[in-house]
């Protein structure tokens, strides 16, 4: 299992947009990918736990991936969470 701490910073947008953005990409991941910000552990992959994250800019959060892919499941999910 590999984790990784980041700060948000992506495009505002005032709809689910980014949200299913970053579902789509962490199911392209045969790895368990998990996004953990402030109290709540979400399963990246499902758009009903993440539209529960309040993931605004400045916000830090752990992004832990486990599985064959891993490690580039945790690059691409912290560059969607990091490149505005």
């Amino acid at each position: 299992m590999k984790k990784c701490e980041v700060v948000v910073n992506v495009k505002e947008d005032r709809d689910a947009r980014p949200i299913a953005f970053l579902v789509q990409t962490a199911s392209q991941f045969d790895s368990k990918i998990y996004i953990d910000c402030e109290d709540r552990h979400v399963n990246a992959k499902s758009i009903m736990g993440m539209m529960t994250l309040t993931l605004t800019n400045g916000t830090e959060a752990v992004i832990s991936a486990d599985g064959e892919d891993e490690n580039e499941a945790l690059a691409k999910i912290k560059e969607f969470l990091t490149t505005a």
